[in-house]
Order: structure tokens, then C-alpha cells, then sequence
């Protein structure tokens, strides 16, 4: 009775496309009749010692058995593995890539622009470009001498990258106060004071706080204060009517000048909205007083704090109306030392 081994000799020897995570990814064509076979030829290719090895497939990790073997065609590309080392397909192959991406910069950069010369295809080209501007960031720089093509078009005033992300952080809240001081002529004659002095009262706060800038500035002490991490990035917060951005957006302005003409594109977004419910339930509640006080810091909160504001992707900023109204039991101040009547 012949020996279970002695099929695999008169079996057509099948050829794979071998290679390890060492040897630069570099792929070898090996004949070999069964997975035994295989990877004892690729383990004497690359120099590995068999014990604790295994062969697995290079599209998607699958380890391959000598049933599975059998079914592969011709010219699959397959992974040797050794003790300890795993591989999830094209998983591992962008986490590989992520990985490597900032130790070979110059390098891939020189590669890209070449390939973006020649390149005629729009999607490769968008492909290659990103990837360039990607390798051009130079996020740790923050001085106009340590980043000069980021301040192209600034005013020479801002010597740091931080201090004019701050303004325009405080150019975006300056914007809101000023919505809320022009819609003045469309109150009522009778309240209209009363809405100036609200106004003033809110203008004095933002001052006081400076307009919030540091919901932009990366160098604010406190991490509650800023919107973004000690490098700069920020993420999307999603759609108003979302907890989260589905599509993962983020943007770093500081790392390169393309980037921070785009997140000029990004929204500070009002939950409860501010043309169609904020400023307007302030004018009706000057109109309608009644001896109450207007809780100004309410509104205040609502037009310039993360406490009513989202920042958003451009895609995820959604121009339809929110269907959401102010509090109303938050629109006057308490009365203090108020009763309840006796019944």
C-alpha cells in the first residue's frame, strides 16, 4: 500500500506567489505540490527555520490547509508566517503602511510626485495628491519662521499659528453678536431698549471671555477650553441630530496651508438654531416681560459655547431646520425668595 506522502509526487506541483513581512514584501514564485512543501522551500528561500511557521493567504489572512490547498489556482499570492506574527490580508497591509508612512517621507514624497506627472487617470491623481499634501504637513511647526508657506495670505501680525486660529475662532463668535445686534430693528419699538441692553450685557460676556478663541487654540492649557488635541486635530461632531460623525471626519489646520483654508469650510453649528429659534425667542422675551428678568447667561450659552455649538464637517453641516426651541423655563431668571401661594 503506497504511503499517503507518495500521492503528492504525482500531483501537478502548484505555483504560488511567496513572501515573508521581512524582505521588504518582496514576492517569490514557488512550485510546490503541498502546503508542507511550500513552506519548507520558502523557509530555506528566506533562511527561517520551519518550527512555528505557517502559510496563509496574502488577499485576507486565511491560513492555508492542505484541503484548502487543493482549491487555490495558479499565481495566489500567500504569506509565510513565523512564530508570532499574524496577518489580516490588506488589514495588515494599511496598518503596515500607516506605520511606515512618516519613516520614509522624503522618499515617498519624491515617488508620489513623480507618479503624479505622468498620471492621466483623475482618481489615481486625486489618490496621489492627497497622499502629497498628507507628507507636506508639518504639524509641529508653529512659528512664521518654522512654517512660511502656511502663513501665505496672513496678515504679518500673526507670528504663530495658534494666535490666528484663535481669531478666527473669535471672527466666528464676533459674526454671531453681530446677527443678534442687527436683528435689533425688527423688534418691537417698545422692547427694542430693552433688547440693546440685553445685547450689551451678552456683548461685555463674550469680551470677557474673550470670544472663546480657544476652541481653536491647540496651545489652550485646559482641554476643556479647546476643540481640538495638543497637535491641532479636530473631529467632526456629527450631523445636529446625531451623536456622532458616521464618517469619521477630521481635519488638522495647522499641519499645511490647504488644510487651513478648508477647515474655513467647517461649521460651529447651533443645535437649537440661531436665526430661527435663539435670537428670535430673545426678542420675544424682552417683548413680554411681565416684571421677570431675561436669564441673558441662557442665551449666551445657546450662541457661543459648546454647550448649544457642534463643530462640523461641511458634509455633515445640514442646512434644513432643526425643529428644536429654547427652554422656556429657562428664558427669565428665577425670581429669588419667591413662594408658591398658599392654597
Amino acid at each position: 500500500m503506497l504511503h499517503w506522502s507518495m500521492f503528492h509526487l504525482f500531483r501537478k506541483p502548484k505555483l504560488c506567489k511567496l513572501r515573508t513581512l521581512q524582505e521588504g514584501g518582496q514576492k517569490y514564485g514557488i512550485a510546490a505540490r503541498s502546503v508542507r512543501e511550500l513552506m519548507e522551500k520558502g523557509c530555506k528561500k528566506f533562511q527561517l527555520s520551519p518550527e512555528s511557521c505557517q502559510v496563509c493567504l496574502y488577499e485576507d489572512g486565511t491560513e492555508l490547509t492542505e484541503g484548502y490547498f487543493k482549491k487555490i489556482p495558479d499565481n495566489t499570492e500567500v504569506v509565510l508566517l513565523t512564530a508570532g506574527q499574524t496577518w489580516q490580508g490588506y488589514v495588515s497591509e494599511i496598518d503596515y503602511l500607516l506605520n511606515s508612512f512618516y519613516k520614509h517621507q522624503d522618499t515617498l514624497m519624491e515617488a508620489a510626485e513623480r507618479l503624479l506627472s505622468d498620471e492621466q487617470a483623475p482618481q489615481r491623481q486625486k489618490i496621489l495628491s492627497d497622499l502629497i499634501q498628507n507628507l507636506r504637513e508639518n504639524i509641529a511647526a508653529e512659528t512664521r519662521e518654522e512654517d512660511k508657506d502656511w502663513f501665505e495670505g496672513i496678515e504679518p501680525r500673526f507670528k504663530n499659528k495658534s494666535s490666528y486660529m484663535r481669531y478666527s475662532c473669535e471672527s466666528r463668535m464676533r459674526s454671531y453678536m453681530k446677527e443678534v445686534e442687527s436683528y435689533t430693528s425688527t423688534v418691537e419699538p417698545n422692547a427694542q431698549d430693552e433688547y440693546k441692553k440685553i445685547a450689551y450685557v451678552i456683548w461685555n460676556e463674550l469680551k470677557l471671555k474673550k470670544y472663546n478663541g480657544s476652541y481653536f487654540d491647540r496651545r489652550e492649557v485646559d482641554e476643556s477650553a479647546r476643540l481640538c488635541t495638543a497637535e491641532g486635530w479636530f473631529s467632526c461632531e456629527g450631523p445636529f441630530d446625531l451623536d456622532v460623525c458616521l464618517s469619521k471626519h477630521s481635519i488638522n489646520p495647522y499641519s499645511n496651508r490647504e488644510s487651513r483654508i478648508l477647515f474655513s469650510t467647517w461649521n460651529l453649528d447651533h443645535k437649537i438654531e440661531k436665526k430661527r429659534a435663539i435670537v428670535p425667542a430673545l426678542a420675544e422675551a424682552v417683548k413680554v416681560l411681565n416684571g421677570r428678568e431675561v436669564n441673558w447667561e441662557y442665551f449666551y450659552q445657546l450662541l457661543f459655547t459648546v454647550a448649544n455649538l457642534k463643530l462640523v464637517h461641511i458634509a455633515c453641516h445640514k442646512k434644513i431646520s432643526h425643529n428644536l426651541i429654547c427652554d422656556a423655563s429657562r428664558i427669565y431668571k428665577k425670581r429669588k425668595g419667591a413662594r408658591k401661594k398658599a392654597k
